[in-house]
C-alpha cells in the first residue's frame, strides 16, 4: 500500500546544475496537495516515490519542463510569486530523488535499482474502468442485498464453524480450503491492482509479513498521484469482491439444487471467505481498513509516525529509571495539530493491538500449529511402519500445507527484513 514521505532538502551529486542549465524530467505526477493549499505532491509513479513539496515547486517543474533554462526559470517565479528560490538546488535535490532525467542534455545517473513495471501491464485504465462504474456497483448492491435478505429469511444459511470440516478427512479439508483462500486472497489483491489500473496508477502483487501472518499485498504507491476521495476505490476494491463472492455463493446455497458435496464445499469457501473480513480490522497490521483510516485522518503516515511515537514512549518511560535522565525528543512535535492527535491515539492502538495478537498466537496460535505438526508427523511416521495410510496420506497432506505455509512465512520474513540479519562491520 502506499506511503508518502515529506520534503526535505538533500545534496545531490549526481547533477551540476548551473544558471543555464535546461533540464529534463522523468514522467512526473504533479497534483494539488488534499489538506494544504500551499503545497503540492510530486512523484514518480514507476518508482512509487513521492514527496510533498511547496506549491511554487510545481511552477517550477512545469517553466523547467518547457525548456526554459535555470536563471529564467529563477527569475519568473521571482516576479510572479515575490519568492527568492534557489533553482538550481532544488534541480540537484530532485535529482537526489531520481526525478530528473537529463541536465544539459547529459543522462542524469539514476537510482539503485532500475524501475519496476506494475503486474499486468497491458491492462490499462481503459479495459477496466467499467468495472467500478455505475452499472457495476448497482449490480454489486442488488446482489449483496438479495443475498443479506435471504440469510435473513433462512439464518440457517449463515456460515458455522463445523462448516470448514466438510470432509472426514481434516488434512483434506485444509489443503482444499487453503487452496480456495489462496485463490480468493489472489482476486482480493487483483481488485486493488485494478482499481489502481483503473485510475491510471500502476500496482505490484507480491508476498509480505504482518507481525506473525503471512500476507499477500499489493504495493499501490503510485496512487499517492490520485486526489483523497478516489484512493478510497483502492482501498475497498479487495474487500467489496470478498462480499460478493459471498453474496453469490450464499444464493447459489439457497435457490440451486446442488448435490450434498457442492454444497458443503460451498458453504465450507463461504465461511473460509467471511473470516478474511475481520482481519481487515486490525489496523495495527496496516490492513485495507488502516489504509482508509489513514486517508479520513488524513494523515501522510499514520504507521510509521504511531510506531515512532510508541517507541518515543517506551524510551521515556525507560529514561525515567536513569540518573540522570537523558532527554527524549516528541517525534509528534513537527505534525500539524490534527495529525498530531490522530498518531498519539493510533500509537495506544498500534501498541495494545500487536502486544495482544502475539501474546495470544504465543499461547494459543503457536501451540496449536506446533502440536498439529506434532501429531500429523507421529501419523506419517506410522503409516510408513505399518499404521493405517489414509491417516498417515491425511496427516502429509496437512504437513504440505501448514509446514508449507510457516517455510514460505520464513523466507519472505528474511527477505523483507535483510537489515535485520545483516552483521555490522568493524
Amino acid at each position: 500500500m502506499p506511503r508518502l514521505r515529506a520534503w526535505s532538502t538533500v545534496s545531490a551529486q549526481a547533477a551540476e546544475v548551473g544558471a543555464g542549465s535546461v533540464v529534463r524530467f522523468h514522467h512526473l505526477v504533479v497534483r494539488p496537495d488534499d489538506d494544504d493549499p500551499d503545497a503540492i505532491i510530486v512523484g514518480r509513479p514507476d518508482l512509487g516515490e513521492f514527496v510533498e513539496l511547496p506549491a511554487v515547486c510545481g511552477e517550477v517543474i512545469r517553466l523547467l519542463g518547457e525548456g526554459r533554462p535555470v536563471a529564467e526559470v529563477e527569475a519568473a517565479v521571482a516576479a510572479e510569486h515575490d519568492v527568492e528560490l534557489d533553482v538550481a538546488d532544488l534541480v540537484e535535490s530532485l535529482s537526489d530523488l531520481a526525478f530528473v532525467a537529463e541536465v544539459d542534455g547529459l543522462p542524469v545517473p539514476g537510482p539503485a535499482s532500475e524501475p519496476v513495471a506494475g503486474h499486468f501491464p497491458g491492462v490499462t485504465e481503459r479495459h477496466v474502468r467499467w468495472v467500478f462504474g455505475r452499472p457495476m456497483k448497482l449490480f454489486w448492491l442488488a446482489v449483496v442485498a438479495a443475498a443479506a435478505l435471504t440469510v435473513v429469511a433462512e439464518p440457517g444459511l449463515f456460515p458455522r464453524h463445523q462448516d470448514f470440516f466438510w470432509s472426514g478427512y481434516t488434512g483434506l479439508s485444509v489443503l482444499v480450503n487453503t487452496a480456495f483462500f489462496s485463490v480468493v486472497a489472489s482476486v482480493h489483491e487483483l481488485m486493488h491492482l485494478t482499481a489502481a489500473r483503473s485510475l491510471g496508477a500502476p500496482a505490484r502483487i507480491g508476498f509480505g509479513t504482518r507481525l506473525h501472518y503471512l500476507v499477500v499485498q499489493t504495493d499501490v504507491t503510485a496512487i499517492w498521484g490520485v486526489p483523497r476521495r478516489r484512493r478510497y476505490r483502492v482501498y475497498l476494491a479487495g474487500m467489496a469482491s470478498d462480499l460478493f463472492l459471498i453474496a453469490t455463493m450464499t444464493l447459489a446455497v439457497a435457490y440451486l439444487p446442488l448435490p450434498g458435496p457442492v454444497e458443503a464445499l460451498l458453504r465450507a469457501f463461504t465461511l473460509t471467505t467471511l473470516l478474511c473480513l475481520p482481519l481487515q480490522a486490525q489496523i495495527y497490521m496496516r490492513t485495507d481498513l488502516y489504509f482508509v483510516l489513514r486517508d479520513l485522518l488524513r494523515c501522510k503516515d499514520l504507521f510509521g509516525d504511531g510506531l515512532r511515537y510508541a517507541r518515543y514512549l517506551l524510551a521515556r518511560a525507560a529514561a525515567t529509571f536513569r540518573r540522570p535522565a537523558a532527554p527524549v525528543a516528541d517525534p509528534t512535535g513537527e505534525l500539524a495539530p490534527h495529525e498530531r492527535r490522530a498518531v498519539r491515539i493510533y500509537a495506544v492502538a498500534l501498541a495494545a493491538g500487536s502486544s495482544i495478537t502475539l501474546t495470544v498466537f504465543a499461547f494459543y496460535g503457536a501451540p496449536i500449529v506446533v502440536g498439529g505438526l506434532t501429531a500429523a508427523l507421529t501419523a506419517l511416521w506410522d503409516g510408513l511402519h505399518g499404521g493405517p495410510v489414509l491417516a498417515a496420506v491425511d496427516a502429509g497432506l496437512l504437513i504440505l500445507v501448514e509446514g508449507g505455509i510457516q517455510v514460505l512465512f520464513l523466507a519472505t520474513f528474511v527477505r523483507t527484513h535483510r537489515h535485520w540479519f545483516r552483521r555490522s562491520r568493524p
